[in-house]
């Protein structure tokens, strides 16, 4: 890397050390006080200064894009002193349960990084002044669960975790006593969004679009389960499909099967330009069980690696009613389009081709907006290329899926315009996602923190935009367009008709 690269990498140390598999990284933790941040901010404008531009004019833009977002994020919004998700981030183990290395090299980076906690934690109470009560409260469960397995009778471990206490006892204050409003305010959330996707955002016409893209989903919605069942509503079948959905101990197998499904599928249709190594199935590591489904792939600085397709089934300790609802993530309506958007032609096939692509501004600095758009636009990709044809269940899973991503871009921008509270953004989780009360409650909550998730439906429509600009050639190819979009890598959203 040169030093421009390596100055904004230097602000992003547990994103690149995962996603772009940069393990120079590895027991390090980043300098997230704010003496630290200031520091980092003038090594990125430093380097900028006095490093040449570079010969590509695409990876100048893309590197360019990374430069601003992290002035815009750490320098004018100041984020690390309202947000700890990123000082979360920076504690975080799980990276080192992947088997990029030997066990042994693991897990010494892995007590490198805990025997950093304290310091790591001192940055992080030097900076968290302005956390507001939704926001700590909504980031206490995530903050507690990083320390699950520490030993309290290892010395190193042991530190940790009294730095650790420090942490969630900061947070349970904020959670208290902390400012009841978690807004950024509309000029804050349009910064933040454009900065990082080298675009000028308009929230207002942003929101115009999610709201037209809801009623063409909900369409979406009606017509396949009225294909399914013409005799019974919306609202009377998805409860029942959500309930049809394998036991516990057949989760696993059935990702499994879908997986071997997808690849064969994407691989037919020529969907994705690459579709080697190996993409295994299995649950989430011990401190990653609150996620359901996710694709942890080989990163692009790694030697060959398996990928892990995560699914977690619910613990056998777990209430009842609590089983139940984490069970319908796995019905036979859902689970195909979310093995879709996470191994072929989402997460996994997206993986390959980052190893592929060209020099390591594409391979290190990763659009989490296009990760993300890419992986739900493939979605309906599928959908239109046949996948399942003959069962509309398909088609309305991914109508759902789509539903909940739509209403996390409304969501985003109405809790931090003031236009909604979170009240009002889990009745609409529940009105137009067609959630449960507690998973929508849990999707509101998210908003306040994760300001930018509504990037799934945004990357997916300017992607669905600058491929509607492609088929105006009479040349256009799905699998051409497809091929060359990726091999920009993964790039802000403002870079797409490179």
């Amino acid at each position: 890397m040169d030093d421009r690269l390596r100055a904004v990498c230097d602000l992003m140390m547990p994103t690149v050390r995962e996603m772009a598999g940069l393990h120079e990284y590895d027991g390090r933790v980043q300098d997230l006080s704010p003496d630290g941040i200031r520091r980092a901010l003038a090594a990125v404008d430093t380097a900028r200064r006095n490093t040449p531009r570079l010969p590509d004019p695409h990876d100048e833009a893309h590197l360019s894009v990374f430069e601003e977002a992290v002035r815009v994020q750490y320098g004018e919004l100041e984020i690390h002193r309202r947000d700890p998700y990123p000082h979360l981030s920076n504690l975080e183990l799980a990276c080192y349960d992947r088997e990029y290395a030997s066990r042994k090299e693991r897990a010494a980076a892995r007590r490198r990084h805990l025997a950093q906690w304290p310091d790591a934690v001192d940055a992080a109470l030097a900076s968290l002044d302005r956390v507001s009560a939704p926001v700590a409260s909504a980031l206490l469960g995530s903050a507690r669960g990083l320390a699950f397995g520490l030993d309290p009778d290892d010395g190193v471990e042991s530190d940790a975790l009294d730095a650790h206490a420090r942490l969630t006892a900061h947070l349970e204050h904020a959670a208290e006593h902390g400012d009841p409003d978690p807004r950024l305010g509309g000029p804050g959330l349009a910064a933040l969004m454009g900065s990082q996707e080298g675009m000028r955002v308009d929230l207002t016409a942003l929101a115009e679009s999610a709201d037209r893209e809801r009623v063409r989903l909900g369409q979406l919605l009606a017509d396949s389960c009225r294909a399914l069942d013409p005799r019974r509503s919306v609202d009377d079948l998805i409860p029942e499909l959500l309930a049809d959905h394998p036991g516990a101990d057949g989760v696993i197998p059935a990702a499994a099967r879908l997986t071997e499904e997808v690849i064969a599928f994407t691989r037919q249709r020529q969907l994705a330009p690459y579709l080697d190594g190996e993409c295994l199935v299995g649950p989430a590591p011990p401190s990653r069980r609150w996620a359901m489904a996710m694709m942890t792939w080989a990163g692009p600085g790694e030697p060959e690696t398996p990928s892990w397709y995560h699914v977690t089934p619910p613990e056998p300790d777990w209430p009842a009613q609590e089983r139940e609802e984490w069970l319908t993530v796995f019905s036979r309506t859902s689970l195909p389009s979310i093995t879709v958007h996470e191994v072929a032609p989402g997460h996994f096939a997206h993986g390959r081709a980052l190893r592929r692509a060209a020099g390591p501004v594409r391979r290190v600095l990763h659009s989490l907006a296009f990760c993300e758009g890419w992986a739900h636009y493939v979605e309906e990709v599928c959908l239109d290329e046949g996948f399942r044809a003959r069962d509309p269940r398909f088609a309305i899973g991914v109508a759902l899926e789509a539903l909940v991503r739509v209403t996390r871009l409304t969501c985003a921008i109405g809790l931090h315009t003031g236009a909604m509270d979170v009240a009002e953004a889990t009745h609409l989780f529940v009105r137009d996602a067609h959630l449960a009360p507690a998973g929508a409650a849990s999707e509101a909550r998210r908003g306040t923190f994760d300001a930018g998730y509504g990037r799934y439906t945004w990357g997916k429509l300017e992607i669905m935009r600058a491929r509607e600009r492609a088929e105006r050639s009479a040349s256009f190819s799905l699998p051409a367009f497809h091929a060359e979009l990726l091999a920009l890598g993964a790039p802000p959203l403002g870079l797409l008709d490179t």
